[in-house]
């Protein structure tokens, strides 16, 4: 491990120094070289998947298919068509002594990545790392380590035949032990980003000697107001719940206002479309009440309904009786990553948005549009749910970080 440490530090001295447009031209190899290599990486995937359980819900976060594969090459290649973030110039001036001082862009250097059963995140993780100037350690978890050793086998293979040094992407052993070195490697790894639910995230913060971005855990809400329209709140529930329930834009709570259970006619008209993907609601008194008999899966809530990222088809459903209760439900259970409210009420979005403190907060538009593609800022490292540093989607501006260039003609400090 330590040998390993040391050649992806020398291997990031190299790739800062890396011309951008060969840095985009080895991009779209990589791109074209997943294209190509299909089979190879899905019959890798295969040996994954066959010891997972279909039932498991990170099945579908592990598994690769054509069009994913089409999908993480596309957005390879649009990552090669963004521009570079390195030498950036964020301030600059020149001091009454003559002194012209300019804050740059530069990598942070060597970024360390624990992840978990998502495979796409080794592609998307190393384009993102080269493209910035980075070089990465990737901690993927035993459910995907043949997938993971397969995408960096080729992803070497197009860094010799251009003649980059491999170790710009290093992938260590699946252990315990080698996350436990990766958290410990001081002068080693300048960043660590753990992508994972709550159990993985806990454990990186408390044990890590090495800076760390928190990412991943995502508790999500959406609240109905008294003035939410009925047909949008139904396709914006069923896309934030359905779309990809193993990822952590995924719903997870959904607050009704109690006003709006009368007012909706029905309030299973809301939910309705859920029932199509078997979806288990996990109702509070009031909201079962009003479903029984009404929705096919219905089965009472416990605390721990509340609070709780499922990953799965299933969902817990509250009664609140006030936007003030909506803003306290999401203070008490949500975990910072991202909010919604469906409302026709301009002021009380405006307090929503306002109010709930969570790097993503939407008006009438589903969660699961927090990404870093769809944000326009090509692919992502994670989602960031802390306050210090970067916040929200990763993407190439997050992981940089930037130094003073001073250039003077010879002054001295008084």
């Amino acid at each position: 491990m330590q040998a390993l440490f040391e050649k992806a530090k020398y291997a990031s001295k190299l790739v800062a120094t890396l011309d951008d447009t060969l840095r985009n031209d080895i991009l779209r190899d990589v791109a074209q070289a997943i294209v190509d290599n299909k089979e190879r990486l899905l019959k890798a995937n295969q040996q994954d998947l066959a010891r997972m359980e279909r039932t498991n819900p990170l099945y579908d976060r592990l598994q690769l298919t054509d069009s994913r594969l089409e999908a993480i090459a596309a957005d390879m290649r649009n990552v090669a068509t963004l521009p570079s973030p390195l030498g950036h110039v964020s301030k600059e001036r020149t001091l009454p002594n003559g002194l012209r001082l300019r804050r740059v862009a530069v990598p942070f250097g060597v970024i360390g990545i624990i992840y978990e059963a998502r495979p796409n995140v080794t592609f998307d993780v190393f384009s993102l790392c080269f493209k910035s100037g980075n070089a990465c350690l990737l901690k993927g978890g035993r459910d995907a380590e043949q997938s993971n050793t397969e995408a960096v086998a080729l992803i070497h293979e197009v860094l010799r035949k251009r003649g980059v040094c491999p170790e710009a992407v290093t992938l260590l052993p699946s252990t315990h032990e080698a996350t436990a070195q990766m958290l410990n490697a001081v002068g080693y790894v300048d960043l660590c980003i753990p992508r994972g639910g709550r159990k993985l995230i806990d454990f990186v913060r408390n044990t890590a000697r090495i800076p760390v971005i928190e990412t991943g855990a995502g508790v999500v809400n959406t609240y109905f107001d008294i003035n939410g329209d009925l047909e949008m709140g139904r396709r914006i529930v069923m896309n934030a719940k359905t779309r990809r329930v193993s990822v952590c834009n995924a719903l997870d709570c959904l607050l009704v206002h109690a006003q709006a259970l009368d007012n909706l006619q029905r309030l299973d008209e809301l939910v309705a479309p859920l029932a199509e993907k078997n979806v288990v609601i996990y109702a509070d008194e009031r909201t079962f009440a009003a479903l029984d008999g009404k929705y096919p899966h219905l089965q009472h809530a416990t605390p721990e309904s509340f609070g709780t990222e499922f990953m799965d088809y299933k969902m817990a459903l509250k009664a609140v009786d006030s936007l003030e209760d909506a803003l306290a439900h999401i203070d008490r259970y949500g975990s910072g990553h991202s909010e919604a409210i469906i409302t026709a009420d301009t002021a009380a979005a405006r307090r929503f948005q306002a109010s709930v403190d969570a790097a993503c907060v939407y008006w009438n538009a589903p969660t699961s549009f927090t990404d870093g593609a769809q944000f326009g800022l090509g692919a992502e490292i994670g989602i960031s749910t802390q306050k210090l540093g970067p916040r929200g989607p990763m993407a190439l501006e997050e992981i940089t970080t930037y130094k003073w260039l001073i250039e003077g003609s010879g002054q001295t400090r008084p």
